[in-house]
């Protein structure tokens, strides 16, 4: 999939990710039109191509457009592969808050664990979590029942519950074991209508070489940002621990 993607098409669904993470409305070809400086009628057939590869989805209720699970996984995999070449991040106002937040816990682990995790919740506003030795810590159930999606849709409420039931055996069991591990919608193991995104990093704590802190979000998500602030979080706190 993606392979026989034109440059433009790639950039309209870039486009269409991150303005449906921002705005939480379904995206609009004359939006993209502006965007891009050609006409509406050219970004409606770049969207009928990219419909037909299943990488975007019109709801019924709307004449715009959102990604699917499988445009989110495309966009994701472009971001690794940008990353990969990126200069290192510099730390910006999210990043420095967490440091200080966990910093003044550094001598008690679970404390450092959990206000890493609030920490998380807060400036991702996405649920936080982490295993601390064997329970998992949550924080910020609020943040991912107040989006949009789950505000709406008790079906995808109930999803999620199921999900974070049998997160804590899941991850024991399935053990992730990249620095950052990204769950899209479908993909996760439970849950898979949830339209929510499973994001983590593993890292090692006195508990155990496989703890795990990451956050639960709607997969409508500032994924780059949000995949930077976990991948910082998991490896602040090794440090720190």
């Amino acid at each position: 999939m993606g392979s026989n993607m034109t440059e433009r098409q790639v950039k309209i669904l870039e486009a269409i990710v991150e303005q449906y993470a921002e705005i939480a409305v379904p995206v609009g070809s004359v939006t993209l039109a502006k965007l891009f400086g050609v006409s509406s009628a050219t970004i409606r057939s770049e969207m009928v191509q990219l419909e037909e590869m299943g990488l975007i989805t019109q709801p019924h209720t709307s004449a715009g457009r959102v990604p699917t699970d499988r445009g989110y996984r495309f966009y994701v995999n472009q971001l690794g592969d940008l990353r990969d070449t990126e200069q290192p991040q510099l730390p910006d106002r999210s990043t420095r808050a967490i440091d200080a937040r966990v910093a003044t816990q550094g001598d008690r682990t679970d404390r450092a664990i959990r206000s890493a995790v609030d920490s998380l919740a807060e400036v991702t506003r996405n649920l936080g979590l982490a295993t601390i030795g064997d329970q998992l810590y949550m924080s910020g159930i609020g943040n991912l029942f107040s989006q949009p999606e789950f505000l709406t849709n008790p079906g995808n409420v109930q999803q999620i519950a199921k999900l974070l039931d049998n997160l804590e055996p899941w991850l024991r069991e399935v053990a992730p074991n990249e620095p950052l591990n990204v769950f899209i919608g479908a993909e996760n193991p439970i849950g898979k209508s949830s339209q929510a995104s499973l994001i983590i990093s593993r890292f090692e704590s006195p508990y155990s070489d496989r703890s795990y802190i990451g956050v639960l979000g709607p997969t409508r998500q500032d994924y780059a940002r949000v995949m930077r602030l976990v991948r910082h979080t998991g490896a602040m706190l090794e440090e720190v621990l």
